[in-house]
């Protein structure tokens, strides 16, 4: 049995950055390396944010997560989310247009973002912990975008493709956690006017903070941690929705507001 080298992890590297830099779609690793397992896909990408740090001149801005609700896990057949990193350069702002160009099949979601000001370092952080080291949240949105063919993947293939992480969104007018119930804050997704989806907090793990706590835990078995000034993106409220030239999307959170982004060609 073939084995997993440095050098074909290097190579998938490259080739997922290429296909992103590209707009071109690849054909999912496992169809080539059926042993890939989640360890080496973190490891796969650890290397690709090294090198989108280095040839894009930007740096980690925090982390996502995916795979967070119990209908998408079951979808996939697994037993636990996922985790991505955040670069500056993912960052969109309010009140500009997001050309489409740059995707290869961009779909968006609604995410609750944390900003934290202290470290959260494992191996037993708890979701007060989170709370706790959490100096505010805001309504966020995360447009993803994976560089498989069809959207098509296993999760050791998501893993290594950073989670299918591509640009992200959050309100510029932040909230402490203690103003909201997490677990019962309501929202209102919509496309162009129109509600795509409702949910609240508890949708993501039974608590978006739980969800972090089970990131910021298994970041330490790489001795990673989320750091003071990192922004995390807690996991989809909701389903996510195909982007178009022309298209509108709005969330609303009970307590914290909305936000709005708008996509062209």
């Amino acid at each position: 049995m073939k084995s997993v080298t440095a050098e074909w992890m290097d190579q998938v590297a490259e080739e997922l950055f290429e296909a992103e830099r590209q707009a071109q779609e690849v054909d999912k690793m496992t169809a080539r390396f059926p042993q890939l397992q989640a360890e080496n896909a973190y490891e796969i990408q650890r290397k690709l944010i090294k090198i989108k740090e280095e040839r894009e001149q930007t740096r980690r801005s925090g982390y996502k997560l995916g795979l967070t609700s119990r209908a998408k896990q079951e979808m996939m057949g697994v037993h636990e989310p996922t985790y991505g990193v955040l670069l500056e350069n993912m960052q969109l702002f309010e009140g500009e247009q997001v050309s489409i160009i740059p995707f290869i099949h961009a779909k968006i979601e609604p995410e609750i973002a944390f900003v934290f000001d202290k470290e959260v370092k494992g191996p037993a952080i708890t979701t007060a912990a989170i709370l706790d080291a959490t100096a505010y949240i805001a309504p966020a949105m995360e447009v993803i975008d994976s560089r498989y063919r069809n959207f098509n993947f296993t999760l050791a293939d998501v893993i290594a493709d950073n989670s299918s992480s591509s640009r992200y969104i959050f309100g510029e007018k932040l909230y402490r956690t203690n103003e909201v119930d997490l677990r019962l804050m309501g929202m209102v997704f919509k496309k162009n006017g129109e509600i795509e989806s409702t949910s609240a907090g508890a949708s993501v793990m039974g608590h978006p903070a739980r969800a972090v706590a089970w990131m910021a835990n298994k970041l330490t078995a790489t001795g990673q941690s989320i750091q003071p000034g990192d922004v995390v993106l807690s996991g989809a409220l909701a389903g996510a929705v195909t982007i178009a030239p022309g298209d509108h999307f709005s969330v609303q959170f009970d307590g914290i507001g909305s936000l709005d982004i708008t996509f062209k060609e």
